[in-house]
């Protein structure tokens, strides 16, 4: 099987999520996450999946799967359990052009989901094409260590960095060296270290600017809480 790597955009768009066990609420938290109008079908949630129908952030059909349930979305993902659902649900999404993930069943499926760390606007993802989620999952460790919290503060930083130089300089060449220092500066040691007054004499000896001329608060949070550890790819995004 041949995967080729990409992001969806899926905010506004509808997704469908059959089942409402734990793999069925990761999936639409993440789902919930990147901005998803989001529908789960399912006769028992967890709790979870339970208070989130109750506050309205998705949309509950509280029941088995049934066809028509895919119309008009853009992708589902099927963690019921019941093969039968599965292959109906499959059936559907390949009749009406959806992207559908079935957990534990990669012939069945149109896409995988990988391993990914979140670092605000950051995301680096791990996949082994769904051949060893062990792997994955110790590759993503590693790099959630190499990766800290601080990395959101740095491109929250980089991108007021970019504006200030697209107002004040019109060469793009000068633009993306000053860019390209900042990046290979001292600038995520100083973050993680959360030695503020060090990562504004950073940038202003390579922007000629201060956090406060960027627009950013000298109170700026250098480190920001992890995010929860994303899991590991398994065979077409399998269960979790």
């Amino acid at each position: 099987m041949g995967y080729l790597p990409i992001f969806l955009e899926v905010s506004g768009r509808c997704c469908v999520v059959i089942g409402g066990g734990e793999i069925a609420e990761r999936k639409a938290r993440s789902l919930l996450e990147a901005g998803a109008d989001v529908t789960v079908v399912s006769p028992a949630l967890t709790a979870g999946l339970t208070a989130l129908a109750v506050r309205g952030a998705i949309r509950h059909f509280a029941r088995v799967y049934e066809p028509g349930d895919l119309e008009g979305a853009f992708l589902a993902f099927e963690a019921s359990g019941d093969p039968d659902a599965e292959r109906a649900a499959v059936s559907e999404a390949r009749r009406c052009g959806v992207l559908i993930n079935v957990a534990d069943v990669p012939q069945l499926c149109s896409f995988i989901a990988p391993a990914v760390i979140k670092r605000g606007a950051l995301q680096i993802t791990v996949s082994t094409g769904g051949t060893s989620p062990a792997l994955a999952r110790n590759i993503r460790e590693e790099l959630e260590g190499r990766f800290g919290a601080e990395y959101e503060s740095i491109l929250d930083l980089l991108a007021a960095a970019r504006r200030w130089l697209q107002a004040r300089e019109d060469d793009l060449d000068t633009r993306a060296r000053i860019l390209t220092a900042l990046v290979a500066s001292e600038l995520p040691d100083c973050l993680k270290r959360r030695d503020l007054a060090a990562a504004d004499a950073t940038v202003r000896r390579i922007l000629g600017a201060s956090l406060a001329d960027l627009g950013l608060d000298p109170s700026h949070r250098a480190a920001t809480p992890s995010y929860p550890p994303s899991e590991p790819d398994r065979p077409a995004g399998a269960s979790r």
